[in-house]
Order: structure tokens, then sequence, then C-alpha cells
């Protein structure tokens, strides 16, 4: 029987090694090697953190940071090599959650789904 940890670190290999990981890392470079590139995508980063920490903690997302993260966006969409980078960061989450269903099957088939139906009572 496979040691699983073994297999694991196959897996990390193989996708350390996979086009998609290394057309994000070179994505990734391309806008990290221009500064003005990499000033505006720290921007919206950052903005994307904050938002989302507020959110979490139950603080109100006032009207102006929407408008301002909204015009940030936009800029960045129309930024070639950062909205190069977003869909390489998206292809990359699109397969991490493959694999995360592919990974967890054996206990959604032993438990079966957690829906919200069927989730333990508390």
């Amino acid at each position: 029987m496979a040691n699983v940890y073994d297999v694991a670190y196959d897996l990390e290999k193989a996708l350390r090694n996979s086009e998609d990981f290394q057309a994000l890392k070179n994505s990734y470079d391309e806008v990290n090697n221009n500064p003005q590139t990499k000033e505006l995508f720290g921007k919206f980063r950052d903005i994307q953190v904050t938002l989302q920490q507020k959110q979490m903690s139950g603080q109100e997302v006032t009207q102006e940071e929407v408008e301002a993260a909204q015009q940030l966006f936009t800029e960045v969409q129309q930024n070639e090599t950062i909205s190069k980078l977003m869909a390489a960061e998206q292809r990359m989450s699109t397969i991490i959650n493959d694999l995360n269903r592919v990974i967890t099957k054996p206990l959604e088939e032993l438990y079966g789904p957690m829906t919200q139906e069927n989730e333990p009572q508390q």
C-alpha cells in the first residue's frame, strides 16, 4: 500500500512541474518585474484582503470602499499583464478544487455529501 504522504509529495512535484503552474509562475514574475504593474497589483491585493477581512469580522463595507475597489478592479482588468496572471490564478484554483474533490472523495463516500440538510445538529 502506498504511503499517502509520498503520494502527496509526488502530487506536489507534478503540480509544480505542470504547464499551468509554470504559466502562473511566469505571469507572476512578469507582473513583479514591472514596477508600475507590481504596484497596481499590490494595491489590488491589499484592497481585496482589507474588504474580505472586514466582511469576515462583520464590519460593514462602505460605499466608498466598494467604489474604490470597483475602480481599481477596472484598472487591473485593463492591464494585460495582470489579467494574464489572474487567468492563470483561476486555472490553478480550478485544478486545486478538482484535486480537493478527488482527495476527499473517500470521505464523501463514507459520510455522504455535507450539505446543510444532513449536517450534524448541535
